[in-house]
């Protein structure tokens, strides 16, 4: 399919431009943020020709905010999208400075992997890689306008007239739309870090019929590292055995130095500067438009919202080991310069602190994400595709994730192969995925644990022996690399199956162990699968009971603890799985005229008439329509319509 004529040239579009460079690609992926690198690797490693569009060559995969990758449910994001064939998981494997696994004093569901990273190595490793991956350009250039004929993309212009003939385009447009940052009464009309913020693609969108949305972020000041005083805070290290993001990462390779991080506190001088100032600030003074993340809230709107409390965590993070800079995380703020100056130096270690960069909120263009079909396509405009903040998410894992499976998807449809859809008990990806397109989103989404229903299933320690397989089925996962996971899956299933059969009696010598771990006692013989079922006990601590116990690698031992110890609860999310699965498999026509069924209250039939579900499952997800609303479509859909 490489290098064929995109279905809609010849239209005359070319014979009017001749005096503007035209070309001819697969693919146009424009913007190269997170969302943006997964989709144009994604398809460049297909196979198409892709060229990725950015403002600034020097802003590939840039943080413009905070200096991490993972974290509470984003890591489970990063290790489904590495089981994919993604890249971000062996990217920040090459470029963190600490690494630390969250909430391990709780069950293996919720457990998330969180790494500092370096920056500026975070985006030179991710140019590199799109730099030397084949059939892939990288172009600095702002697209302004979509060129689509009968409901079908064919290309994209820029601002100086160039075309861009292709066969899809994927938009990951960040927080650049019509970007305008602010902090007191200073507004700047450009994109996060003062990069050039893109003015015009806005309209064009508006023109093909696509709403839009007006959503705002933020972001805290930097401060120079060495006006710190860090023995006022307590520090903050990383894991003493560092775990890879990457499935393909040897562990054994990034047991590197780590860097520290540091924890201080907001207190009530800290408040009262803020309360004082409210009315100074754009979020409360109406100059903000923009919607906020609820769930990432400014110093300012903690202060308001939650008024009793005394203190707010402050997090200092380094930016990176080629800077002194110092992010302060848990204070993002657009309150003026003057007050920032001042609420941070009440806190404590932050007394002389000089800022290098202002905290802002910046507002944004995006979409509303029900306009999109679960692939990420438009609904209305076919080989238009969408990632990340454009949809109206936030964070970089939601964009990476998303822009993996746009870009997935759009070289599936234009190979002419089946494309992927990932549903909620698959993945979190598949939660994220199907919260933007069913639910209304009033505000930036973001993930998190308690949205997967199944979170027991979804766990981040197992992201490879979940989604491995649909990553080698669409080309992104090599033969060796697949084959390593399916002999994964068999020696754990092995493992187990022994350990249920190896029985021990209830000598001397095991009641001792049991004892050591202050475990009850034994009256008669068991399984060691039985006693690793006990809260106290694991895999590793009845070791010393198991004569026959083989070699086996860490990742497998993990697996087999966690399964045996889990099993009860594991297989009663699996049958709710298989329920919901139900509910997902039955298709609803995608001409179904809802006007017809009578018996759907107005309200559903609206809905369902403007969003246009593509299963049962999905229609029972949108907003405003009830369970017996579903009970009419399935008795309708059940009697041939």
């Amino acid at each position: 399919m490489k290098g064929e004529q995109p279905v809609c040239i010849g239209t005359g579009f070319e014979k009017e431009n001749m005096n503007h460079l035209q070309e001819t690609y697969d693919v146009v992926v424009v913007g190269a943020g997170h969302a943006g690198c997964e989709a144009a690797l994604s398809c460049a490693r297909l196979g198409l020709s892709v060229i990725l569009f950015t403002v600034s060559a020097e802003s590939i995969a840039l943080m413009p905010c905070n200096p991490n990758i993972g974290g509470s449910s984003k890591g489970h994001l990063v290790r489904e999208l590495d089981a994919l064939g993604g890249e971000m998981g062996k990217n920040i494997d090459k470029t963190f400075i600490q690494s630390k696994m969250l909430n391990v004093s709780k069950g293996p569901a919720v457990h998330s992997l969180r790494a500092q990273a370096d920056k500026q190595a975070y985006s030179n490793a991710m140019r590199k890689t799109l730099e030397e991956t084949e059939n892939l350009t990288i172009r600095q250039g702002e697209v302004t306008k979509l060129l689509v004929k009968e409901k079908r993309i064919y290309g994209a212009e820029t601002f100086s007239g160039a075309v861009y003939l292709c066969r899809a385009v994927i938009l990951c447009t960040g927080t650049y739309l019509k970007a305008r940052c602010i902090y007191g009464d200073v507004e700047e009309f450009t994109g996060p870090n003062g990069l050039k913020a893109a003015n015009h693609l806005t309209d064009s969108l508006k023109e093909l019929g696509i709403g839009m949305l007006r959503f705002k972020t933020g972001t805290p000041a930097r401060i120079a590292g060495n006006t710190i005083d860090y023995s006022k805070m307590e520090e903050q290290f990383g894991d003493e055995r560092v775990v890879p993001f990457s499935f393909s990462t040897d562990p054994e390779d990034i047991q590197i130095p780590q860097a520290s991080c540091w924890l201080t506190y907001t207190n009530e001088e800290t408040h009262r500067i803020i309360r004082e100032n409210l009315d100074r600030s754009p979020l409360y003074s109406g100059m903000i438009e923009g919607v906020g993340p609820r769930y990432c809230p400014s110093i300012e709107d903690k202060v308001v919202r939650f008024a009793d409390k005394e203190r707010h965590q402050v997090f200092i993070e380094p930016e990176g080991l080629y800077t002194n800079e110092m992010y302060i995380g848990g204070m993002s703020s657009s309150l003026p310069e003057d007050v920032q100056a001042a609420m941070y130096r009440t806190v404590p270690g932050l007394e002389n602190a000089k800022i290098v960069k202002n905290a802002y909120a910046i507002e944004y263009d995006c979409i509303d994400a029900r306009q999109l079909n679960p692939t990420l396509e438009f609904k209305e405009i076919k080989g238009l595709f969408s990632a990340g903040q454009f949809n109206g998410s936030s964070g970089y894992e939601e964009a990476a994730a998303q822009g993996l499976v746009a870009g997935i998807n759009a070289s599936m449809e234009i190979l002419g192969k089946e494309q992927l859809i990932l549903d909620r008990s698959e993945c979190y990806i598949g939660v994220l995925i199907d919260d933007l397109v069913t639910k209304e989103n009033k505000e930036p989404y973001r993930m998190m644990t308690s949205r997967a229903e199944y979170r027991l299933l979804l766990r981040q320690d197992n992201a490879d022996l979940r989604l491995r397989e649909k990553g080698y089925r669409v080309g992104l996962v090599d033969e060796q690399t697949y084959q390593k996971t399916v002999d994964k899956e068999k020696a754990i299933v092995k493992e187990i199956d022994r350990l249920e059969h190896t029985n021990i009696g209830a000598g001397p010598e095991v009641q001792k162990i049991l004892e050591q771990y202050e475990s009850t006692a034994l009256k008669s013989g068991t399984s060691i699968a039985e006693l690793i079922r006990r809260p106290e006990l694991s895999y590793e601590k009845t070791a010393p009971l198991d004569k026959d116990r083989p070699s086996l690698p860490w990742d497998v031992r993990e697996q087999v603890d966690i399964n045996i110890k889990y099993d009860g609860y594991i297989k009663r999310q699996m049958k709710q799985v298989e329920q919901f699965r139900k509910l997902e498999k039955k298709m609803i026509p995608a001409d179904l005229d809802y006007e017809n069924v009578k018996s759907l209250r107005i309200e559903a039939r609206q809905k369902l008439q403007k969003y246009r579900p593509v299963s049962i499952g999905q229609a029972s997800r949108i907003s405003g329509v009830s369970p017996a609303d579903i009970s009419v479509l399935l008795v309708y859909l059940g009697h041939g319509r």
